[in-house]
């Protein structure tokens, strides 16, 4: 939570004006090369999804690092899609850091996807708001099932199903919405990885009234296949690091390159060297989304 001391300094620097309030920091979107991200913390964010779940309304949040930021900026279509996105939450403190120096947010803590699924699978099981798993391998989809009713046994699992890797056939992703439905799960967790993920609940959204929260990692982390980096290291934003370590060979390309990429364009639209543009929002995907 800022402090006023670092509300006023924002306001000072022409930055968002970082609303205090029971429900956290949410100051609305702003622009990391031209993907619109929210000034947003976990407390506002979690209120955010448990809302539209007892509201049952259509939600679409993903917690985005480098890599779904320069995949916005790389595929226009893409950056589109994240646009019309409820909620795009700084995952990773260098688009935490991108959120502050480019527009002083003020932003003192990032929002981890693993994290930020804790946290609303908790008010979840506390509000019995069901909820639905999909994506990754049918095996990981049960260790995490598993897991989550270990550490959350109030929490009610409506309904788990495995990524099929491949795109939806003609009148899949209308059936997929209505097994969802039908299980009487009140918010979706997806994990396929970006950018299938974003393009995944994107497609969704219109189908579902209910959020769906695209958390990639997440479903390993909490499955207890892959193990979260050092506290030092993600303080140091060295996360990507841990990350390169554990997965170099299917790693390598995306921090080695994009990193470096990410870091000029950050710098060029800090001096105003650059002005990117935010792809205008995009609500309706006329491509078969990933299933």
């Amino acid at each position: 939570m800022a402090t006023g001391s670092e509300l006023d300094r924002s306001r000072a620097a022409g930055g968002p004006a970082l609303r205090r309030a029971p429900q956290g920091i949410d100051a609305g979107k702003r622009s990391v090369l031209g993907v619109m991200v929210d000034v947003v913390d976990y407390d506002a964010a979690v209120e955010k999804v448990v809302a539209a779940a007892v509201d049952r309304r259509p939600f679409i949040l993903t917690a985005l690092a480098v890599h779904g930021v320069m995949t916005g900026v790389s595929n226009r279509a893409f950056g589109a899609r994240l646009n019309a996105f409820d909620v795009v939450a700084a995952d990773g403190q260098p688009v935490r850091w991108a959120l502050n120096l480019l527009h002083a947010a003020g932003l003192r803590e990032w929002v981890s996807g693993p994290e930020l699924t804790l946290r609303v699978l908790r008010r979840a099981a506390a509000e019995a708001l069901p909820v639905y798993l999909y994506g990754s391998t049918a095996r990981t989809v049960e260790e995490l099932a598993a897991s989550l009713t270990g550490m959350l046994p109030q929490l009610r699992i409506a309904g788990a199903e495995a990524s099929k890797f491949r795109s939806a056939r003609p009148g899949e992703p209308a059936q997929i919405a209505d097994r969802i439905n039908r299980s009487g799960a009140r918010l979706v967790l997806v994990g396929l990885g970006c950018p299938r993920q974003e393009t995944f609940v994107h497609a969704m959204r219109p189908l579902l009234a209910m959020p769906l929260l695209a958390v990639g990692a997440a479903f390993d982390y909490h499955a207890g296949r892959l193990a979260p980096a050092p506290r030092p290291m993600q303080r140091y934003g060295l996360a990507w690091l841990w990350r390169l370590m554990v997965e170099p060979r299917r790693l390598w390309r995306r921090y080695l390159l994009l990193g470096p990429d990410y870091l000029l364009r950050l710098s060029a639209q800090k001096v105003r060297l650059w002005t990117p543009a935010a792809p205008e929002p995009v609500y309706r995907l006329s491509d078969p989304p990933p299933v």
